[in-house]
């Protein structure tokens, strides 16, 4: 017995992690940053920043969403699958890592949004 809806959560989340394709020659450029999609390449005035996949896939869903604030269970449906069994404070370990690579950068943040998630911020 299960339900319809969840039936539904569960193939969407298969079909994402099967079409999880970047368009080729996609960039994200704003103030010293810039992120490569398709290379996973993450510079910060000309330093490139080392992430875990991960992160990585984190830190380009938020790249993309920027200044749309995210719920920690939206994260973790788009990023690690609607199956996954671990704790939304998955999240904050990622963020809070996350921050500490990019503590140097003032002209964007990864925000916290209290009661709601985060927001990657342009300032």
């Amino acid at each position: 017995p299960f339900s319809p809806k969840e039936l539904m959560l569960r193939v969407g989340a298969i079909l994402k992690r099967v079409k999880k394709t970047t368009a080729v020659g996609e960039t994200f450029t704003f103030g010293g940053l810039t992120a490569d999609f398709a290379a996973r390449i993450v510079t910060a005035d000309g330093k490139r920043l080392d992430m875990s996949p991960k992160e990585y896939e984190l830190f380009f869903y938020m790249v993309r969403n920027a200044n749309l604030a995210l719920s920690r269970e939206k994260l973790i449906c788009e990023v690690w699958g609607y199956d996954f069994p671990g704790d939304t404070r998955t999240i904050d370990v990622h963020i809070k890592r996350l921050r500490e690579k990019i503590s140097d950068h003032q002209n964007w943040k990864l925000a916290t949004i209290w009661g709601v998630g985060y927001k990657f911020e342009t300032l």
